[in-house]
């Protein structure tokens, strides 16, 4: 089979033989480039798009607030339940969230024991490294 290749602006006609050896037969020469003027046609006024109804954006998560030991996310991931409530009481080592990070299901644990001030993330969000999941006080 002969193919044409190329290559830095030249072309090279090959053969390929059933051995699959390739032998360089030809170097054709490149035709110049051809420029082709076009001609300009005149430009009709943007049509306005019709109006689309706007969806409410979401709400933006509520940030930490006030003195207290942060959980902090460990990796990303999607939260998949919260098991902590504003006002709950927890001890080192309770198990606060399930992280959802490349199809394993990640405990998130209070580093210490204390009430809960706030919970920051909510069931189903995606979450960043060390973005800061809730506060325990």
């Amino acid at each position: 089979m002969k193919y044409v290749v190329t290559l830095n602006g030249n072309d090279y006609e090959v053969e390929v033989n059933e051995l699959n050896e390739a032998v360089v037969t030809a170097v054709v020469p490149s035709a110049a480039p051809v420029v082709v003027a076009a001609s300009v046609a005149p430009v009709a006024a943007p049509v306005a798009a019709p109006a689309v109804e706007a969806t409410p954006a979401p709400a933006p998560a509520p940030v930490a607030v006030g003195d207290g030991t942060k959980v902090i996310a460990p990796m990303p991931g999607t939260i998949l339940s919260i098991n902590a409530s504003v006002g709950q009481s927890v001890n080192e080592g309770d198990v606060l969230f399930i992280l959802e990070a490349m199809k394993m299901e990640n405990e998130i644990v209070a580093p210490c024991a204390g009430t809960v001030k706030q919970v920051i993330a909510t069931k189903g969000a995606s979450v960043a490294t060390d973005e800061v999941l809730a506060v325990i006080g």
